[in-house]
């Protein structure tokens, strides 16, 4: 899982897929996760045209295919799995290298399409993660960071 956290961690850009305005969501929690590290994130909801954090507001996209750099944007997770499964595939289509599955965002066909079809793939409760329900960047992603050599501050 070194490796795919790495290769993760490695794009200039990343992007959560599910992301709220709803701070009890999951959604909302990891996208927040990436602007307090300071890391190019872009929301990705197709039910609303921005999310909010606090006073600030962030346009969304619809899908990976709009992302403006897929093929540098890393992908966080956090949907139903027959839905996640769809995102995979349009992701997969936009060239996206790298998918971060959280906890709850898969079943074991959505696990192996993700392994199969790109770079990295994390996700599951293998390899050493330190969370309960499986590997999650709100437990997981510092350590993924540090492998990858990225320097960060937290907000």
């Amino acid at each position: 899982m070194e490796a795919a956290l790495k290769t993760f961690f490695s794009s200039s850009r990343f992007a959560v897929v599910g992301a709220s305005s709803d701070t009890a969501k999951f959604g909302h929690k990891v996208f927040v996760w990436y602007l307090q590290h300071n890391l190019p994130v872009t929301p990705i909801n197709p039910r609303v045209p921005e999310v909010s954090v606090k006073s600030s507001n962030y346009v969304t996209v619809a899908s990976p295919n709009n992302l403006s750099s897929p093929g540098d944007t890393s992908l966080s997770i956090i949907t139903p799995p027959a839905a996640t499964m769809k995102v995979l595939q349009e992701a997969k289509d936009a060239g996206v290298p790298a998918v971060w599955l959280q906890p709850g965002s898969y079943n074991d066909e959505v696990m192996a399409f993700a392994r199969k079809e790109f770079d990295a793939a994390i996700g599951g409760t293998e390899g050493g993660t330190s969370g309960d329900e499986g590997w999650c960047v709100l437990v997981d992603g510092e350590d993924g960071l540090k492998l990858a050599g990225r320097e960060w501050s937290k907000l």
